[in-house]
């Protein structure tokens, strides 16, 4: 068993994990639903790329679940449910089209979010579920400090109320498009990045797209499975003074 998968079991008290995921019925009993999302809002879409900046100092106050659940929509929510599997697939559907693209909706990206101080949950990093819209426990405590330490230390990390981890398997594209995943995949990672950006102006929140941290450690710290990377983390709190 992979050190994430024992965590897990360990995290959840599961007593047992197969095909490298908790067993169908437990994974249903254990996700915590997300609040609803809103589509609208008093600011526009100009409004918000003019707004936009890169801010590494918050403000002290938590996050709230409402917050938190639309920064994660945004990232890679559902914006219309598929439920009959495409033509050409060879594994699950992974259940709908969503707030980024995705070259050939294969959707290999992966959204995981470090929690330290976010209403309503306890210290610890989750999987996002895009079609449940609903948080997976992953891993126990307060990862703020470690995943800083494999960011060369940036403090911005260690004290953001949360961050978001955008990850990715590149395999899923490259059952389809070969070579050229690798850039496909990195491409959908900005796109998701771009959205969270807009989406934390919208909500008068902050972040930073943070690219410098070493890949081995950063993977280490959130215990990531084989073929799976982290690309981008994004520091999010409200704004400071």
């Amino acid at each position: 068993m992979s050190p994430r998968l024992s965590s897990i079991a360990l995290f959840l008290g599961l007593s047992s994990i197969a095909c490298g995921a908790p067993a169908q019925e437990n994974r249903e009993s254990d996700v915590i639903p997300l609040p609803d999302v809103r589509v609208e809002s008093s600011l526009s879409v100009e409004e918000a790329l003019a707004g936009r900046r890169s801010i590494r100092t918050y403000g002290a106050e938590a996050l709230s679940l409402a917050e938190l659940s639309q920064v994660l929509w945004a990232a890679q929510g559902v914006t219309e449910r598929v439920e009959e599997t495409p033509d050409g697939f060879s594994w699950e559907w992974r259940g709908g089209l969503r707030t980024a693209p995705s070259a050939g909706a294969l959707y290999p990206l992966e959204v995981y979010v470090v929690v330290g101080d976010v209403e309503g949950l306890e210290a610890a990093t989750y999987r996002y579920l895009p079609v449940e819209h609903a948080l997976e426990p992953a891993i126990p405590g307060d990862l703020r400090t470690a995943l800083s330490q494999a960011a060369h230390g940036q403090n911005v990390i260690r004290t953001a109320p949360a961050v978001l981890v955008i990850g990715g398997a590149v395999a899923r594209t490259a059952a389809k498009y070969g070579e050229r995943a690798e850039q496909y995949v990195l491409i959908e990672v900005g796109a998701a990045a771009e959205n969270v950006f807009l989406q934390c102006e919208s909500l008068g929140l902050a972040t930073v797209l943070v690219g410098a941290f070493v890949d081995r450690e950063a993977r280490e710290v959130l215990q990531l499975s084989d073929g799976e990377e982290a690309y981008a983390l994004m520091p999010i709190g409200h704004r400071g003074d």
